[in-house]
């Protein structure tokens, strides 16, 4: 198999949906040599900032001399983006290997129960940190916690960043409920640390912790300053949490301080509050997808450009909260432009020209049927923020020259919708 014949191998399975529950992987695992049983992991999870939060622990066990392994989603622009030994991408045919091997695993499934591409990819991630001997994994989730995919290991400790109103669908319409499905990835008398302050959230975290008496950290108010190259009071926050998990597990992994404050000064992380300068025009590039996360990304631009009135190109996916979004970023803008996003999720740009404009009447409002038109469109503007989806920021990514394209059915597996369990 070849890496083109893998991406699209995968692609078939986004037909089978995105299906919550743990069955499937876990019985693809054990098929595959249940690789999980070898490993050690940090298993993150949360509504904004787990990504990140798994970006700052790699760097600071990786500086350490641990061998890290780091899985994520979404990608930005390669598949591949998502499974990384010490931040290499794992190898194209590495990637086509594992696949063929796991489609063949998995043949035996019932029809109707195939595995879905996401309960795949965590597999195979699984099996490639296994090969490569990892010493620790940051293991973020997918989405939720309790019936995740990623919930089939057993972690050193489990870290939840936040709570917000994302996946309402899926996972509930209150912080409570929310809280409860990410609490799923607390396990029995293993350490649980959050930065969760919303209090409905905080008590359904402190009662699962309770009931499977896991000691719980909770993370206070962050007033040090930490030397970070991400901007933004809540990425102080995260470095604050991965440093607090840092110090809890110094037992089974034993990190010196010069590593933890070089890992952090260290960290890379693409896309969330990105700063890319094209001659004297500033562009930033942030992944907020959610109202909670434009709350942060309003915040962040208020703070570090505060004497720069932004151009905003947004565009969303349909599942998203856009009125949300728009009530906290557009009071921010003299200028939008929407976008659709290059996903077959995306939402049509023009739906979101009345809550724009009602949230901030002074501003111009402007459809475009592109990224790239909206990029032309803006071509003078000095601040441009390119926002709305993790989507539009890889396209973005690829269109300024950030990174290579992509074979065309990568970019669609970050498309899917979810089955709800029986």
């Amino acid at each position: 198999m070849t890496y083109p014949e893998a991406i699209e191998s995968l692609l078939d399975l986004t037909l089978f949906g995105s299906k919550l529950g743990l069955d499937n992987p876990r019985r693809l695992a054990e098929l595959a040599g249940s690789p999980h049983e070898r490993l050690r992991f940090i298993h993150v999870a949360g509504t904004n900032g787990k990504g990140s939060v798994c970006a700052m622990l790699e760097s600071i066990y990786r500086e350490a001399g641990f061998r890290t392994g780091l899985f994520t989603s979404p990608h930005l622009v390669s598949f591949r983006e998502r499974m990384q030994v010490n931040r290499e991408l794992i190898p194209e045919e590495t990637l086509a290997r594992l696949t063929a091997r796991l489609r063949d695993k998995a043949a035996d499934f019932p029809e109707g129960r195939k595995p879905t591409f996401f309960e795949m990819a965590t597999v195979m991630a699984l099996c490639h940190f296994a090969e490569q001997s990892c010493d620790i994994v940051l293991w973020e989730t997918g989405m939720g916690g309790r019936l995740d995919a990623t919930n089939i290991v057993t972690p050193l400790a489990s870290v939840i960043t936040n709570i917000g109103l994302d996946h309402t669908s899926w996972l509930g319409e209150t912080h409570a409920a929310i809280a409860a499905e990410k609490a799923g990835i607390i396990k029995p008398n293993l350490p649980v640390l959050t930065s969760t302050r919303h209090p409905e959230a905080l008590a359904a975290i402190r009662t699962e912790a309770a009931r499977q008496d896991a000691e719980l950290t909770e993370l206070g108010q962050v007033e040090n300053t930490i030397d970070l190259p991400l901007p933004g009071r809540h990425q102080q926050t995260n470095a604050a949490l991965s440093k607090a998990v840092v110090e809890r597990l110094q037992n089974e992994l034993p990190v010196p301080p010069e590593a933890v404050r070089d890992g952090l000064a260290k960290v890379h992380w693409p896309g969330r509050l990105q700063i890319v300068r094209r001659g004297t025009q500033t562009v930033l590039l942030d992944g907020a997808h959610n109202a909670e996360g434009a709350a942060m990304l309003r915040r962040t631009i208020a703070e570090t450009f505060a004497a720069e009135s932004p151009v905003l190109i947004l565009g969303m996916v349909s599942e998203k909260d856009g009125a949300g979004f728009c009530a906290e970023m557009a009071p921010l803008a003299r200028r939008i432009i929407l976008s659709p996003v290059d996903s077959g999720n995306s939402t049509e740009p023009v739906e979101f020209e009345a809550p724009c404009q009602a949230a901030n009447p002074a501003a111009s409002v402007e459809v475009t049927e592109s990224l790239g038109q909206a990029l032309d469109r803006c071509a003078a503007e000095l601040f441009v923020v390119i926002t709305g989806s993790f989507y539009l920021v890889g396209e973005a990514m690829k269109q300024l020259g950030l990174a290579p394209t992509p074979i065309q059915a990568e970019l669609r597996l970050n498309d899917w919708r979810t089955v709800k369990p029986k």
